[in-house]
């Protein structure tokens, strides 16, 4: 019983000394993970060969959607369907709602065998822009702060890689349903390695007012 106690003591110690250690070295003990580089993955992420042709019968565009893989967001190639059911007429909010339809799918057998995920909630969809909304704004059923990290990152990057949507490298501007202005959402560099973590809001875009012409007298 002594024996058992003693080595219990003496395991303890070590694992003090160890954090003693760290701190001696200028490394702080913290209880989140480290970014340390890439870690071992069993999952390739491997993006399967898309037809080149096309899928017949099926009107639709090319597009690359951010999808999930080994913790972080990998583009893949897709046919995007465009939607039979359209709960907006606007160009850019058709393309954002192919789009979406097409990140709440679930991935091919091919796909989900590389190790691709999606976590972009069903029956999200894109809603009409209100009144004085800029031009290029996505409205989504859900405020965009409500939604799931992850899923905020894919639509947020799949926005941003599409030319319908987004005029080029830059934020994508995204709004909900109820009056709030929208705002203007990054995909960075640190988002598709760590989309758990919320994308960078930007401040709220308005359309600006008409500058008032000289008044008649």
């Amino acid at each position: 019983m002594k024996t058992r106690r003693r080595a219990a003591v003496l395991l303890a110690v070590s694992a003090v000394a160890s954090v003693s250690a760290l701190c001696g070295c200028g490394i702080r003990a913290t209880a989140v993970p480290v970014d340390v580089g890439a870690a071992p993955s069993r999952v390739s992420c491997d993006t399967p060969a898309q037809p080149t042709g096309g899928v017949s019968g099926v009107q639709g565009f090319r597009a690359t959607i951010a999808l999930v893989c080994g913790s972080q967001l990998v583009g893949v190639e897709r046919l995007v369907p465009v939607p039979e059911k359209r709960p907006v007429r606007e160009p850019v909010g058709l393309v954002a709602q192919a789009l979406l339809e097409a990140l709440q799918k679930s991935p091919s057998a091919e796909e989900r065998d590389a190790g691709f995920t999606t976590g972009v909630p069903e029956g999200l969809t894109a809603v009409s822009p209100r009144p004085g909304d800029p031009a290029g704004a996505v409205r989504l059923s859900r405020k965009p702060e409500d939604l799931p990290p992850v899923a905020l990152s894919q639509i947020v990057c799949t926005l941003s890689d599409s030319d319908a949507v987004s005029a080029g490298p830059g934020p994508v501007v995204l709004g909900g349903p109820d009056a709030d202005p929208p705002r203007a959402w990054e995909c960075t560099d640190a988002v598709r390695s760590r989309p758990e973590s919320v994308p960078t809001l930007g401040d709220v875009v308005r359309t600006p007012s008409p500058t008032p012409g000289p008044s008649r007298s």
